[in-house]
């Protein structure tokens, strides 16, 4: 993965169980590691800690020394650790992670794509472990996993309160070796085990489909360094074909590259339109994001996007920015509701801490984060299948209706 921060080349920062971890948690930056003495001087606002609440927790350290089972094989570094650990989970903020040295390691290794998975973005949402999207071919989408099922269990571990980087470090694993999972699946009460034989996953990056029809179909899949190209060869495929309409397919895309949303969302839109806002709060001065303007359709180009509970960030930025400037109308179901910034801040030589700095706001002002986005045409994929995909059908069905 290409940290290229200065530019924008933002990864997404929803947790992956794939080559890459960074998916779907779109907004990454790398910061520079400073002192804690220093970081507490500087913060404004900030609570002050007595003497008084600090005794209570030298009371519980000096307790766990004397009477935990395992005090003798603790030591003083991993009680450090482990304090960190919670005082970042005190924000309740699920993406809001301290990464001790271990942690740390594996999760530039994610980042690099060095290990094997099943191919599958896992979220929290509302206090629940969940499946993001299944990648193509994966060996998680193999067995069957759909977006928005739960994960009760890992293995022998349950979820209840399992940070989302802890899950992924259970999930994870050398290619070839098994994981069992255990899912309540979409619609489901029963829960179901699942046992996933490990790969190395290549992460899918975009279809195109010449329907005979005259519908053009585009079926992107994650937002890469690489997607702006293969988007803008996709488009002049589209343009040399004569079709003039248009179905883009973000279903089951967890998200990407900042930068690729927003050039994309640029083949549509003048010079100057908003395509998203990334809000600091009471932070900083907000970052606006305005079309580059390649802007390369006329008013005859006719356009739906398709979206369902597994698009998310880098995803709804575009849908977002496209919806609501008029250029397409969405189909489908809501989407997964993920749009934060996040920092990654070396703390020592080897920890880092992943902070939440900022969010995305569409350009109506819609934090994506709150309640994702509504389709213009809902439609229920439930009971789609390979060959009758309801979804698309209701697009088609949308599209021929325009002259």
């Amino acid at each position: 993965m290409d940290f290229n921060f200065k530019n924008k080349l933002v990864p997404y920062i929803t947790i992956a169980v794939v080559t890459i971890i960074a998916i779907f948690y779109i907004g990454f930056y790398v910061g520079k590691a400073r002192t804690l003495a220093t970081e507490h001087n500087n913060l404004a606002n900030t609570d002050v800690v007595t003497q008084d609440q600090f005794a209570t927790y030298w009371k519980v350290w000096n307790i766990l020394d004397q009477k935990d089972v395992k005090s003798a094989s603790t030591t003083a570094q991993d009680k450090i650790w482990g304090s960190i650990q919670g005082l970042a989970s005190s924000y309740n903020d699920p993406y809001t992670v301290f990464f001790p040295p271990s942690q740390s390691k594996m999760f530039q290794d994610d980042i690099a794509g060095n290990f094997g998975g099943v191919g599958m973005e896992i979220g929290i949402k509302n206090g629940q472990l969940l499946v993001v999207a299944p990648l193509k071919d994966s060996p998680a989408s193999n067995a069957g996993v759909k977006a928005g099922d739960l994960i009760i269990k890992i293995g022998t571990t349950t979820t209840q309160g399992l940070p989302v980087d802890t899950a992924v470090s259970l999930i994870r694993g050398p290619k070839g070796s098994s994981i069992s999972i255990t899912f309540v699946p979409v619609g489901a009460s029963a829960p179901v085990v699942k046992n996933i034989v490990r790969d190395t996953i290549n992460i899918p990056t975009l279809d195109t489909i010449a329907r005979p029809d005259g519908i053009f179909v585009i079926k992107l899949y994650s937002f890469t360094a690489q997607s702006p190209d293969l988007f803008r060869n996709a488009l002049r495929n589209f343009i040399i074909s004569g079709d003039h309409k248009l179905i883009l397919d973000l279903r089951g895309n967890p998200g990407g590259y900042l930068d690729a949303a927003w050039d994309m969302a640029s083949y549509f839109l003048p010079t100057g339109k908003l395509v998203v806002t990334e809000d600091f709060g009471t932070k900083g001065s907000p970052n606006i994001y305005k079309s580059k303007g390649y802007n390369i359709f006329n008013n005859n180009l006719q356009m739906l996007i398709l979206v369902d509970s597994g698009s998310a960030s880098a995803s709804e930025i575009l849908a977002g920015a496209l919806s609501e400037q008029g250029v397409a109308k969405l189909v489908g179901e809501k989407t997964f509701g993920k749009g934060v910034v996040q920092e990654l801040i070396p703390i020592t030589d080897d920890t880092s801490l992943k902070v939440t700095v900022a969010r995305w706001l569409t350009p109506a002002g819609h934090n994506l984060s709150e309640n994702g986005l509504d389709p213009a045409y809902p439609v229920s994929s439930a009971s789609s299948t390979p060959t009758n995909d309801l979804v698309t059908n209701k697009a088609v069905q949308l599209l021929d209706q325009q002259p």
